[in-house]
């Protein structure tokens, strides 16, 4: 999911509420303490569907731990590797098509997965 506006307690729960609604199985997501993910808004809204998803929270300051900077790292690398982007457009375009892209190559992704910080998520 891009988004373009501040990252809030309700845009939070939209991205949680499409990944439930597109999943075929209880999920079990690694995230962050980034303010909005511990809100009492997004709180009783994971409790209210505890038998669909499952957080698991970060210590505080370690994001060698989190899987998603290895895909946030893969991303900007591949994004910035072609000539630099004009217009907030088509940096949009170019990082929906990686993304795209990655979802193709699971293997790629789960390469994340193999370094010993995050092997635990494995």
């Amino acid at each position: 999911m891009l988004y373009t506006q501040n990252f809030d307690g309700p845009l939070y729960l939209r991205f949680l509420q499409k990944l439930v609604r597109t999943s075929q199985g209880k999920l079990f997501l690694i995230v962050d303490r980034h303010p909005v993910h511990t809100r009492r808004l997004v709180k009783d809204w994971l409790e209210a569907h505890h038998d669909e998803i499952e957080v698991f929270y970060l210590p505080s300051y370690s994001p060698e731990l989190n899987p998603a900077e290895y895909l946030n790292n893969d991303v900007k690398q591949q994004v910035h590797e072609k000539p630099p982007t004009m217009s907030v457009k088509q940096l949009k375009n170019r990082t929906h098509s990686v993304l795209m892209r990655l979802q193709k190559l699971p293997t790629r992704v789960g390469r994340y997965f193999r370094h010993p910080k995050i092997a635990y998520a494995a």
